[in-house]
């Protein structure tokens, strides 16, 4: 599939409706999605015939791309409901077969099939300390292959520190800089939309967990 078809794809699904501070539910725009799983197929080879699972999946956008493009099977997890009917809806809508977990990831205890790849927009920890690096450490205990993440530029040393040093990353690489555009969705947001600057992540775990695809 070709980027500027994903993305105009990802661009019709449905997105927070109601979205909670608390959680920082923000919705992962078509342009950052597309180019996230683009990249990640076409030059690591990470997502075709892969099982992919989506962690704070959100409305589902980063699993509906690892879906079209190839993956053998995409798992979302969220700890949000509403969420989760949102993005169960826009699976239904682009007829694709996702799997949806509700389930705390700071609580997960991976019973399913390996996992190769997780990819993921997690919080970036404004409204809770330590939210971003929750998601990566829990990521880089599932994944087999690799994961894939966004977080602030800003943070860049304390993110590759963290995966090398905390979580047990065997590498953890820069892909591409990126524009996230946050709207204007809560009371506390003085400006219309912001533009933050975001890494684009690549980590590897440090052991392949078996698996050798």
């Amino acid at each position: 599939m070709k980027l500027k078809q994903l993305e105009s794809m990802l661009g019709e699904l449905q997105q927070f409706s109601n979205p909670k501070a608390e959680l920082e539910q923000y919705p992962t725009g078509p342009h950052i999605a597309s180019r996230m799983l683009y990249t990640a197929e076409n030059s690591l080879g990470d997502v075709s015939n892969k099982i992919v699972a989506d962690f704070g999946c959100g409305c589902g956008t980063l699993g509906a791309a690892a879906s079209l493009m190839g993956a053998e099977q995409v798992i979302g997890i969220d700890i949000d409901s509403e969420s989760l009917e949102i993005a169960s809806l826009n699976a239904e809508d682009l007829e694709l077969d996702i799997n949806f977990i509700q389930c705390d990831i700071r609580n997960l205890v991976w019973r399913g099939p390996i996992v190769d790849t997780v990819v993921m927009n997690p919080p970036f920890g404004t409204r809770r300390n330590g939210a971003d690096m929750d998601f990566l450490s829990a990521a880089l205990k599932i994944a087999s292959r690799a994961v894939y993440s966004l977080h602030k530029t800003s943070t860049r040393e304390h993110v590759k520190k963290a995966a090398l040093r905390g979580f047990g990353a065997s590498s953890a690489e820069v892909l591409c800089e990126l524009r996230f555009d946050v709207p204007k969705l809560y009371k506390f947001h003085k400006k219309r939309e912001m533009d933050i600057a975001v890494d684009l992540w690549r980590f590897a775990p440090k052991t392949n967990q078996g698996n050798d695809n």
